[in-house]
């Protein structure tokens, strides 16, 4: 079978060597996401296993679609009643470019129709449409007359894990942070430090990457578990696929540290990481307080980057120095603001062009001499 993991812009490449060293097959680099090929227990573990995928999709057919009728006999030509019978719901959306079809409503308009109609004639009757929470999500992506037709395995986004019920003024997507922590260099052994931590995210995918903890653990279901097909045996296949990423959890973690001058903000990362099960170093520090105490360590971290946020040009001066200050350690953040990166007088080793939300950000690593 053909999955496709999602993926958020910039991060596919992380991706794509999370991947590979998770074991999946035939791995490759797409815009927007990363490819692979499996058995159907392959998609399980993915969803179950990767940190850095916003969604894992199982691609059902692709077909020429350079008309309504043929995008509607193209997705009724799919055998739906694997996933779906009368008692289940399903959302259908749709994405297209350079195609004759140019509205997505009514591209997953008339998808939602054709699948409902393949149904009603086996079954008598057709299921219902949940746009919110339903059983059974299918995307269509439609480009250059080219129809692909998805179906999403997650339910949630898998960025959503579970432990963060908590969040800080500008939260960071937990798949954003474990792509950063990989662009970082970090080898999961060297101490780790998120100086302006916020809810604690990077510091709580630090410690789970590190620990080899699966962050689908914490996920009491995913969508592929309510298809018509997921009978007992998938389910006691699930069950064992979760005790083997508990037990795959021996790994050690280094010594995490997370700061931040907002003694609330910190309360909230250390419930955040009470429910990962994870033990961090909190502490409440301003940038002020950086000083450089010949210790190796690895700097990962997102700062504030707008005025909302009490962030001026003598706040960047404040952090370019207390970076700086730190020899002999690699220091890498996220940011959309320029001032940012012109703080720091050293030339960035590498920098990663990505997007947080809507924003388009740089992820800029240093080594400080």
């Amino acid at each position: 079978m053909e999955f496709f993991a999602t993926a958020s812009s910039g991060t596919e490449r992380a991706l794509q060597n999370e991947l590979i060293e998770l074991g999946f097959k035939s791995v490759r680099l797409n815009s927007g996401g990363t490819p692979f090929f499996g058995e159907i227990e392959d998609g399980w573990k993915a969803c179950l296993q990767t940190r850095i995928a916003q969604r894992i999709q199982l691609v059902l057919k692709r077909f020429l679609a350079p008309s309504e009728n043929d995008l509607y006999e193209g997705v009724k030509s799919i055998d739906w009643t694997p996933y779906l019978t009368t008692d289940h719901t399903l959302a259908v959306s749709a994405f297209c470019h350079s195609s004759y079809l140019t509205h997505t409503n009514y591209i997953a308009q008339k998808a939602k129709d054709a699948i409902v109609d393949q149904l009603r004639e086996i079954h008598g009757s057709r299921p219902n449409v949940d746009r919110d929470e339903p059983d059974v999500r299918i995307f269509i992506f439609l480009g250059n007359n080219k129809a692909t037709v998805y179906l999403d395995m997650c339910a949630k986004p898998l960025f959503q894990r579970g432990y963060r019920l908590e969040k800080g003024e500008a939260p960071l997507k937990e798949t954003l942070a474990a792509a950063m922590l990989m662009y970082s260099g970090w080898d999961r052994n060297t101490v780790l430090w998120d100086p302006m931590c916020g809810s604690g995210t990077i510091a709580i995918e630090a410690g789970l990457w590190a620990k080899n903890i699966s962050p689908g653990v914490f996920r009491e279901q995913f969508g592929f578990e309510r298809w018509a097909n997921f009978d007992d045996n998938a389910a006691e296949t699930m069950k064992r696929l979760r005790g083997e990423c508990r037990r795959d959890a021996t790994g050690n973690m280094p010594k995490i540290i997370a700061s931040d001058s907002d003694p609330a903000v910190l309360e909230i990362a250390r419930e955040n990481a009470k429910r990962a099960g994870l033990k961090i170093t909190f502490r409440e520090a301003r940038l002020e307080d950086i000083q450089a105490d010949g210790a190796k360590r690895i700097i990962v971290t997102n700062p504030p980057f707008n005025e909302r946020m009490g962030v001026d040009t003598e706040f960047y001066r404040k952090m370019g120095a207390a970076f700086t200050r730190l020899h002999g350690c690699r220091v890498g953040f996220i940011t959309a603001n320029p001032a940012a990166l012109k703080s720091i007088f050293v030339k960035p080793v590498q920098m990663f062009p990505m997007k947080n939300g809507n924003l388009d950000c740089e992820f800029a690593v240093y080594d400080i001499p």
